[in-house]
């Protein structure tokens, strides 16, 4: 078998210095020619000229029908779908097939963050460490190659490393600053220290205790899920055949007339809507499919060894209120020694992760376990004046990282920190580990040992430079001329220009109008994210099958907050039953697919297990005496319960209007045991989570207050959800 460990050497102007400290200098200006030429080569690549992308039908037909690919690629996260942009530009014919939807895996369940990697320049360094050097150089080149090609998706961010003493400000400053002159030309921007009072003025939430000052840094942040897309429909505009949903059920072999030895000319592959069945040839076979890369080694060689070591990382998201709208946090040393991120993201704040080892799964779970942890190292870096708590987790979700160690080491446990490339004696290709950041520079690695291994006639990589779909034309101010244009709300246009970039407008030509003075067009799915129902539309054109493919990736709302999921959840199906001419069975189908897809994969798991009918209730007398009276204002009747029809008439008392629909949502966040009715121990239950911080913001014990305190008045009570917690 050939092995080869890839590590890209890219170093780049301002990082001479630290270059010279590794002896590596003499690669600079040759690296600086090769990235010139590659912006050539990639300006000379032109896209089809199809106004739309060929449907999914049109792309399994292509599959299905043509004699030979030179390449096939199998996985569709960040590095399949790169190395099928990568082959299908320079010049050969490629396709594409992904068991389930395009990034439904590790690539959709990131940290958000395009980074090369502050962790591993500190132990370049302390170590001695040529391989982790390259690797951070390596990240650092294609953090700023990301930026350019996807600007839409993408921008720098300041994270702060908060300083508790004062050893640790020039220690932490040197590491920064090393950071930025890696970077040379392509630093964000350069690092600056602040005073205790500056870094609590720009984060205000920050523990103030021995605070000595904190040092910024800046990286890069994107929509790992829409990037991933934004790939994938680059090559297939590009002329790749690509389809999601289509399984690789076993490896297609031929005996190779010169050698004797089988060799992988393509894959039995299977429409997993349908169950249709059909091979698809190739020259080259590439196996990208992360933690499942084993599983397609295995297919070709029964013998061979695993190389992956599944690793898994939960993240949670928490109200925007517990971060600046543009200032992250760093925690470089938690308990136990791993790293913390607390970041904003989407206008919510996401903190994250965590490094277990896992079993691969292709339905990841967070557990409680992981997301306490996460709450823990929170609430040891933020002020005691904010209650971090485990009610305020709106959505959580685990992320398989594909570790990868070398088969042909003497230490076949020692894990790699970079990806590596392997060539079977079959031909299979495969490709496994890197990061999120390196996708690119992986493909590259890829299609050159593949172009080497199968003698294939192609050009060089010309991805450096070449704008991801949405990307070339997109401008900042690009949302005025949605709103000018469409009569869109302001937060609705800009949501729109930062997820599609200039594509926005097609989506803004499929948004209804809403009736309304303003905004003129576009119904948003609900009420406090900007996501509209044209965008549903818009999504099948972008190969959503599924409401959890509109709900996870076309859109975010599953990883910002899951009761808002769930409740835009029965028009998303209509939306798409109308579409894809769905029957009543089908759209309940749909339905109950992407609850459980919330409940188990996105956190709603473990926010039912915080209110149950076995939760305790540990209250005082007095609350107890407190909240029965709440209760009975309801419960006029003395039932021991209360319905709809009571929440109906004490509204009405109070001048509040409110749809039957909407109030047995409220009503059914806290019926525990589903009888269509809250009885007094439910509702004790709830008070008794609410002050424990397991539950907050529930609409049930908001609207209740308020109607209390409201009931001999006339004035209409807001009672709109502010978020719901996991």
């Amino acid at each position: 078998m050939a092995f080869r460990n890839i590590v890209k050497g890219t170093l780049f102007l301002g990082g001479g210095a630290v270059a010279t400290v590794f002896g590596l200098s003499h690669l600079t200006d040759s690296k600086r020619k090769t990235r010139i030429n590659f912006v050539e080569a990639a300006e000379s690549v032109r896209p089809s000229n199809q106004i739309e992308l060929p449907s999914r039908e049109a792309q399994l037909l292509t599959l299905e029908n043509t004699k030979e690919f030179d390449v096939l690629v199998i996985g569709g996260g960040a590095t399949g779908c790169g190395c099928a942009l990568d082959a299908v530009t320079r010049g050969l014919k490629t396709a594409l097939v992904e068991r389930d939807d395009f990034s439904s895996g590790t690539s959709s369940r990131s940290t958000k963050l395009i980074h090369g990697g502050v962790r591993y320049l500190q132990k370049a360094i302390m170590n001695f460490d040529i391989e982790q050097y390259k690797l951070v150089q390596e990240a650092l080149h294609e953090r700023a190659n990301l930026l350019e090609i996807a600007p839409h998706l993408s921008a720098p961010l300041p994270i702060m490393l908060p300083v508790y003493k004062w050893w640790q400000l020039p220690y932490y400053w040197v590491g920064i600053k090393a950071y930025d002159l890696v970077a040379g030309s392509q630093c964000l921007k350069s690092s600056y220290v602040l005073s205790k009072s500056k870094a609590l003025e720009l984060f205000p939430m920050l523990q103030k205790d021995k605070l000595v000052g904190a040092i910024v840094y800046y990286d890069g942040q994107h929509n790992d899920a829409r990037m991933n897309l934004a790939i994938a429909l680059t090559a297939a505009r590009y002329g790749a055949a690509t389809a999601n949903y289509t399984e690789v059920v076993r490896l297609l072999k031929r005996t190779d007339p010169v050698s004797g030895r089988e060799r992988v000319c393509g894959a039995r592959c299977r429409d997993v809507l349908t169950g249709q069945e059909f091979d698809v040839r190739a020259k080259c076979v590439i196996n990208a499919t992360g933690p499942f890369t084993d599983s397609v080694r295995k297919m070709d060689n029964q013998q061979v060894s695993n190389i992956c070591q599944p690793s898994a990382g939960v993240h949670i998201v928490m109200p925007g209120y517990y971060s600046p709208d543009n200032m992250g946090l760093l925690d470089p040393a938690t308990s136990d020694g791993r790293v913390i991120f607390f970041l904003p993201w989407e206008k919510m704040t996401i903190a994250g992760t965590t490094d277990t080892p896992t079993e691969v799964t292709h339905h990841p779970i967070p557990t409680e376990d992981d997301i306490n942890f996460i709450l823990t190292e929170v609430r040891n870096y933020l002020s005691t004046d904010v209650e971090v708590r485990r009610g305020d987790v709106l959505a959580a979700w685990s992320g398989i990282r594909p570790l990868v160690t070398n088969p042909n080491s003497a230490d076949t446990q020692s894990i790699s920190r970079n990806h590596v490339v392997d060539v079977a004696e079959s031909g299979l290709v495969t490709i496994a580990g890197g990061k999120w950041t390196t996708y690119r520079s992986m493909a590259e690695d890829t299609l050159d040992a593949a172009i080497k291994a199968h003698s294939l006639k192609a050009g060089p990589c010309k991805t450096v430079g070449l704008f991801l779909e949405g990307g070339k034309d997109w401008a900042p101010t690009l949302y005025i001329r949605l709103v000018q244009d469409y009569g869109m709300e302001s937060e609705v246009a800009q949501h729109l220009a930062a997820t599609y970039g200039d594509k926005a407008f097609e989506v803004a030509k499929l948004a209804k109008v809403t009736g309304k003075r303003w905004p003129i067009v576009g119904k948003r799915l609900v009420s406090e994210f900007p996501y509209i129902e044209a965008e549903v539309k818009y999504a099948l054109k972008e190969y959503a099958c599924t409401a959890v493919d509109v709900i996870s990736r076309r859109t975010r709302l599953a990883f910002l907050n899951v009761q808002a999921a769930e409740e835009a959840l029965p028009r998303i199906v209509d939306i798409m039953a109308k579409e894809f001419h769905w029957k009543e069975q089908r759209k309940k189908e749909e339905l109950e697919s992407a609850k459980r897809f919330l409940y188990y994969e996105m956190g709603y798991k473990a926010r039912s297990e915080q209110l149950t009918d076995r939760s305790e209730i540990n209250l005082s007398p007095a609350d107890v005496d407190r909240y029965k009276k709440r209760f009975h204002k309801f419960d006029k009747d003395k039932k021991g319960f209360i319905t709809i029809l009571d929440v109906q008439r004490v509204l009405e008392n109070i001048n509040v209007q409110m749809d039957a629909i909407n109030l047995h949502e409220i009503l059914n966040e806290v019926d525990l045991n589903k009888n269509g009715q809250v009885e007094l121990n439910e509702f004790l239950q709830l008070m008794s989570a609410i002050q424990k911080g397991f539950v907050s913001s529930s609409r049930l014990a908001m609207l209740m207050k308020s109607a209390e305190e409201n009931l001999d008045q006339r004035e209409p009570i807001p009672v709109d959800r502010s978020g719901g917690g996991v």
